[in-house]
């Protein structure tokens, strides 16, 4: 199976969110396009996760500035294409696929981060991080995911508990909530671990 993480809007948690999954289901990971190298998101999650089953593919495209693709890509003079995109030989296994920011950031001119996930028909994973105005923002992600027809898991919260915001998420998304992500003083490998069992109580509902 191949799962797309993306969110309402950067640094959500979708690198979390990743590694947990990657973790949970001893699954392969992948982030197509990455964005600023000081410390990608690729080295954070061989940092986060410690499993023999995993494989940790490089970036399709890597940019050094911590900018919108499109942009990152225009500043080194180089053209994203979809086309150029291809899943990576994981010999089977479970795929964790993370996006760039949500899902309506430019690829290019024509092309966004969702038509990664659409192109390879993956199942999405919604990350909704939960701050004054993430309603708003996360069901304006689930109405443009419906109007494309996309296959959606659930929803991971992420941030302090607040039941009222998640409930009338929930309510008018029609998704379930896979897991809730509260506050961590430190996020290292036990606190994907910690998520990684809490996952599967309500993965297969």
């Amino acid at each position: 199976m191949v799962y797309f993480v993306t969110s309402i809007h950067t640094d959500s948690g979708k690198t979390l969110v990743s590694a947990i999954l990657t973790e949970a289901l001893q699954a392969d990971y992948w982030k197509p396009v990455q964005c600023g190298i000081e410390q990608t998101d690729l080295k954070t999650v061989k940092e986060l996760v410690d499993n023999a089953h995993c494989m940790f593919f490089n970036e399709r495209y890597l940019f050094k500035a911590p900018l919108s693709p499109h942009a990152a890509a225009q500043k080194e003079g180089v053209g994203i294409k979809l086309a150029d995109f291809s899943l990576p030989a994981n010999e089977g296994h479970d795929l964790i696929i993370e996006g760039a920011g949500g899902i309506l950031v430019p690829l290019n001119d024509k092309e966004f981060v969702i038509d990664i996930a659409e192109k390879f028909q993956a199942e999405i994973i919604l990350v909704s991080n939960i701050y004054l105005g993430s309603i708003n923002h996360t069901l304006l992600t689930v109405n443009e995911m419906k109007r494309r027809g996309l296959k959606v898991k659930g929803i991971i919260f992420n941030g302090v508990e607040n039941s009222a915001t998640e409930e009338i998420i929930l309510k008018h998304s029609g998704y379930k909530c896979l897991l809730r992500i509260r506050p961590e003083q430190k996020i290292d490998h036990e606190t994907v671990m910690k998520y990684s069992v809490k996952l599967f109580e309500h993965w297969d509902d």
